[in-house]
């Protein structure tokens, strides 16, 4: 182990006793609460803590709360997860201001600023007109982002994305993405092949 290495791990350990007192705070709603909107709550204050040191605790935090969070990922400002079943595997990085659903994002993704992922396209009845739709039954789907995908800023992903897939800033992924292509606009669609 080099001494860049033996310093991040250094980091890492500060950062889990740093964030003690938040994972109490944060088990002790999971009864209250159920293990969602306590994560919610909980990573939107974790957002809000700026720089290297906000990552470290952001990582630190999640590694304990969500299935799967790598330490080697990264998770910027302003960032929010919402389900607990979420994972974060390997070299992922996760841009400011997104918001992040019942999600797999494989290793070595890039998630530009500002991308929603949400849990499917079924979050939310609305076949009974005569009930709210705050009231009808959804459907939480796990989205994956493919290893090695690249998502532009402010993209709405509702489906999963094939591995090396390139996704336009801004676009919309109502349907399944393949593999290894490039696909923008709304709803998105392929427009080229990568390779």
């Amino acid at each position: 182990m080099n001494l860049r290495e033996l310093a991040k791990a250094g980091l890492r350990l500060l950062a889990n006793l740093a964030i003690l007192p938040l994972l109490l705070v944060h088990w002790l709603k999971v009864p209250l609460l159920g293990a969602d909107r306590a994560l919610e709550g909980s990573t939107e204050l974790l957002s809000m803590l700026p720089g290297v040191s906000g990552q470290y605790l952001r990582r630190a935090f999640l590694g304990w709360t969500i299935a799967r969070c790598h330490p080697s990922a990264c998770i910027c400002f302003g960032t929010v997860l919402s389900k607990a079943g979420a994972r974060i595997d390997e070299n992922a990085y996760i841009g400011g201001h997104c918001h992040l659903g019942l999600v797999h994002i494989e290793r070595d993704v890039l998630i530009a600023s500002g991308v929603h992922i949400t849990s499917g396209g079924r979050m939310h009845g609305s076949d009974d007109l005569s009930k709210p739709i705050k009231d009808q039954p959804g459907v939480n789907t796990l989205v994956t982002i493919g290893r090695g995908c690249w998502i532009g800023s402010l993209a709405v992903v509702m489906a999963d994305v094939g591995r090396d897939t390139i996704v336009g800033a801004g676009a919309v992924v109502a349907k399944p993405l393949p593999e290894r292509v490039v696909a923008a606009g709304v709803p998105a669609r392929v427009i080229r092949e990568r390779g």
